[in-house]
């Protein structure tokens, strides 16, 4: 894997801007990075790759989302109960 990853997401400071959310409210921009970094943790170790690279996903939904609904998510996950497709 490229050093130059490593670093970026070593240097993250906060949810960069993403056009597919231009609105004040980032509730779907949250709940997207939680989803993007599960699928990807589940894509690249089912590829048996080095799923580091999802770290940026978690990053960002880790400094966007509220830690309750996170913890609300992990539980609704490992029961099988999550309402979106992973």
């Amino acid at each position: 894997m490229s050093d130059d990853i490593r670093e970026k997401i070593k240097n993250y400071k906060t949810a960069p801007f993403d056009a597919r959310f231009p609105n004040i409210n980032q509730t779907k921009h949250c709940v997207q990075n939680y989803v993007d970094y599960h699928r990807c943790q589940r894509s690249l170790n089912a590829k048996g790759k080095d799923p580091y690279p999802c770290e940026w996903y978690h990053r960002v939904y880790d400094s966007m989302c509220p830690s309750s609904w996170v913890e609300k998510w992990d539980e609704q996950r490992e029961a099988g109960t999550y309402p979106i497709k992973i």
